[in-house]
């Protein structure tokens, strides 16, 4: 399975790059994962509406051109559906077994992803109701990407 993750933002933080970079070596055998970081859009410290719009329009353009058109496109938003780690896994399974083995995680910035980006996902997804750094997700993300493969196969770490 291929599976690429398409961030806003970089991680500044050395004890999430570590907690990610552990999680991607873990993952070697599992799949081949790709990380693309995407700048975010300058604002000023107090940005209007329609500033928001703008730069995630803008950053939403540089998401889509990203994504190839064949792989399966889940975003990760505060709106989405939550799920279990079983459930990821299932989907996982699911959707090899249906000949998909090209999945595109997306994260947004600080203020989220576009309309575009939203609508072109297949799935939407929620890690809770509770708001989390984008930083943060992307460690959460890698470590539930490699549980769903350590559920798959029955193997130790979930329980």
């Amino acid at each position: 399975m291929k599976i690429t993750i398409i961030a806003v933002g970089k991680i500044k933080e050395k004890y999430l790059t570590a907690g990610i970079q552990e999680f991607v070596k873990r993952l070697t055998p599992y799949c081949k994962l790709d990380i693309v970081e995407l700048a975010e859009e300058r604002m000023p410290d107090n940005p209007s509406a329609a500033e928001k719009t703008q730069a995630l329009t803008r950053e939403g353009e540089r998401i889509l051109k990203a994504v190839k058109p064949s792989s399966y496109l889940l975003v990760l938003d505060v709106a989405g559906q939550a799920i279990s780690s079983e459930q990821l896994a299932a989907k996982f399974d699911s959707l090899a077994l249906s000949g998909q083995s090209d999945l595109t995680f997306v994260i947004g910035g600080a203020f989220g992803l576009s309309a575009e980006v939203l609508a072109a996902a297949k799935e939407r997804l929620s890690f809770s109701k509770m708001t989390f750094t984008h930083q943060m997700i992307r460690l959460l993300l890698v470590e539930q990407v490699y549980r769903a493969f350590k559920i798959s196969r029955g193997e130790p770490y979930h329980w």
